[in-house]
């Protein structure tokens, strides 16, 4: 599958574990549910490691383990729940994180500006979607008035 990161169009090489399936080898994205019941089994793993969060959960439940994740998934359900474009911008800037966060699920391409904007470096749509096409809708404004994390 193919995502957009750092403004240009890239393979994924993270695979997704629902809470039932067996852990695979390689670079996983687990719910954080799954990642508090089994924190210990999934740090012994070798790859690297990323959680994925709903706009409900709360950022705090994993505060103290941020250096645990070279991957962090901010999941949204459907495009009009903006709850994930502050979750973002707090991890980038008031918990500091550094490593990749990414976007997943129903979010439109009329979003992607703003959703660099706050923090996130990668952006995986639920949706079918031309990511070329998609793609310059990352440049889509020259002047902001607001800060931004970039």
């Amino acid at each position: 599958m193919k995502i957009i990161k750092e403004k240009k169009i890239v393979d994924d090489n993270w695979t997704f574990v629902a809470d039932d399936a067996p852990l695979p080898n390689g670079d996983i994205v687990v719910t954080l549910p799954r990642w508090q019941a089994e924190k210990e089994q999934l740090l012994q793993r070798s790859g690297r490691l990323g959680v994925r969060l709903e706009p409900d959960q709360n950022i705090a439940a994993i505060a103290g383990d941020l250096d645990k994740f070279q991957l962090i998934e901010l999941n949204f359900p459907v495009f009009t729940d903006g709850r994930n474009f502050s979750q973002a911008r707090q991890l980038r800037g008031h918990y500091h994180y550094s490593g990749e966060l990414r976007a997943v699920g129903n979010f439109i391409r009329d979003q992607l500006f703003y959703l660099y904007r706050v923090g996130f470096d990668s952006m995986s749509p639920a949706y079918e979607e031309n990511l070329e096409e998609a793609l310059p809708r990352l440049e889509d404004f020259s002047v902001t008035y607001q800060q931004s994390i970039r």
